[in-house]
């Protein structure tokens, strides 16, 4: 059985290749943490950070990708981009936010938040 977490990942694996993205590589892991999905949308290298809320008791979904983890992605991304040797590549952050649908809780509802910061 998948853990919630990865189940999430790939609901939004599935979502982003309906959207034309590539799969480069799942749950890269450093020592900082982990980068959930790295996908090519065109030429160009997106690193992206899933997030699931039940409720916004504690802010929403996007807003739980506070300064913090932000840091944490944009480091790992360059140690991504070291072993690679992809600096060459035009790249950017995503935050893909999930929780339930207003109208039909059994139901998701996934707001995709293009650039949603910047190195």
């Amino acid at each position: 059985m998948l853990s919630k977490g990865l189940a999430y990942e790939n609901m939004a694996l599935k979502y982003l290749q309906n959207q034309k993205l590539t799969l480069i590589e799942k749950n890269f892991r450093t020592r900082l943490g982990e980068i959930d999905l790295i996908m090519k949308d065109g030429e160009t290298l997106t690193f992206i950070e899933v997030r699931y809320r039940k409720s916004t008791t504690h802010g929403s979904a996007s807003e739980s990708v506070n300064l913090m983890k932000q840091e944490k992605l944009i480091k790992s991304a360059k140690i991504f981009l070291t072993q690679k040797n992809w600096w060459h590549l035009n790249s950017r952050f995503d935050v893909i936010a999930i929780s339930p649908a207003t109208l039909k809780p059994s139901q998701h509802e996934i707001n995709w938040h293009k650039a949603a910061f910047t190195c």
